[in-house]
């Protein structure tokens, strides 16, 4: 008999939802090709516009502001590029970038790099604004284009996006914000955070992967140097057929995510509540990474001092539990967090970073066969260590 897994890790992908893949379904059925002028050519464009409208109502946006791409890696990387045009202002961009975004922005920029700046975070992984806007300052001859994660991947530290934005507009720039971890945990609209753009990505939210959107806040920000230039598509700045099955998974996970959003977030961090508390109860020493911050509802970012990540990651998979040891986008590095490193935590301590992320498959019986299976889990790591040494 098959024991069920526990799958703790809906940061780096979360299961598919069923509307997601009853929507993949009926969409792969129908076929046709949106750019076809024949009655199957009209119902797949029809069925990728509602797509569009879907996503663009999840972020409080308008649907001829939403670009289809393949992921976040791909929207970022379309989004973070020194020949934006946005106003009459004629500075040349520079690119800042908080220390703790995801690799797919401190790696995924078109920037030069002379071009890009790393800004710092405070021990609780939260940005300085005030060395923000010395920084912005210090640079008159530049207009400010901002990256900056509403949530963290690794820590679920909540940046003061709305904050920061004032200050990016007030020096005439551009806020880009990956709120990939966030969406559908804690509100996303494009008013409320003062985004210029945001990035999503289906997978993360219950939809299939291959899947992402640029969301602009107005049609007067342009993007003139598209990655993948082809057939004209999404506006000129994605070529290729559009993937409309995929995008119908990503609207229905969209859909089901904002109308389970009252229940859900609060759902989510009462578990969260509840697996912090039975971390400290087994150990007063466990760090929870980023606990004197708002976080996000859903992830829990710790460490047992003397107790390795990656023994312990191999230990609770034989076990049959998922959680990870960072980003997935950075797995199998074995140089700690960057993050961590970032917040000025000790390599000693980042080693031994665990992070469970919650979703809408978690329940209460996960938390709690997951705090069962710790201890033990502590107590034979050390020897599996050895195992791996030898």
């Amino acid at each position: 008999m098959t024991t069920a897994r526990i799958y703790l890790d809906h940061n780096a992908t979360s299961p598919i939802r069923p509307e997601a893949a009853r929507a993949v379904a009926r969409s792969l059925i129908r076929g046709g090709n949106p750019s076809s002028v024949h009655s199957e050519g009209r119902k797949a464009r029809a069925g990728l516009e509602e797509s569009r409208e879907a996503v663009a109502e999840f972020v409080g946006g308008l649907p001829q502001n939403v670009i289809f791409t393949s992921g976040a890696t791909e929207a970022l990387n379309l989004a973070l590029t020194p020949n934006l045009k946005e106003g009459a202002d004629e500075r040349p961009w520079r690119l800042f970038i908080s220390a703790t975004e995801h690799p797919a922005i401190l790696r995924g920029h078109r920037f030069p790099a002379d071009s890009a700046e790393i800004l710092p975070v405070g021990r609780d992984g939260v940005i300085d604004l005030e060395h923000m806007e010395r920084t912005f300052a210090a640079h008159p001859h530049s207009r400010p284009l901002l990256a900056l994660q509403l949530g963290n991947n690794e820590t679920g530290v909540l940046q003061p996006v709305p904050a920061a934005a004032e200050i990016v507009k007030r020096h005439g720039g551009v806020l880009v914000c990956d709120v990939v971890p966030a969406a559908g945990r804690v509100p996303v609209e494009l008013a409320a955070l003062g985004a210029d753009m945001v990035i999503l990505s289906g997978h993360k939210l219950g939809a299939p992967a291959g899947i992402g959107a640029l969301v602009r806040a107005s049609d007067t920000l342009h993007i003139p140097d598209p990655l993948i230039r082809g057939g004209g598509q999404e506006k000129g700045l994605r070529g290729g057929t559009e993937n409309i099955s995929g995008a119908a998974g990503f609207a229905a996970a969209c859909k089901a995510a904002r109308a389970q959003f009252a229940t859900e977030a609060p759902r989510l961090l009462a578990l969260r509540e509840r697996l912090e508390e039975g971390l400290r109860a087994m150990d007063p020493n466990v760090i929870i990474f980023g606990a004197e911050a708002a976080r996000l509802p859903n992830t829990v970012c710790f460490a047992f001092p003397g107790m390795p990540s990656q023994t312990a990651l191999i230990a609770l998979d034989l076990a049959g539990i998922a959680v990870s040891a960072g980003s997935a986008c950075s797995s199998g590095k074995s140089k700690p967090s960057h993050v961590l490193e970032a917040m000025g935590v000790s390599d000693d301590i980042a080693r031994g970073m665990l992070r469970a992320s919650l979703g809408w498959t978690s329940t209460e019986k996960d938390i709690t066969t997951f705090l069962e299976a710790l201890p033990r889990i502590r107590a034979n790591s050390a020897g599996i260590g050895k195992v791996l040494a030898a």
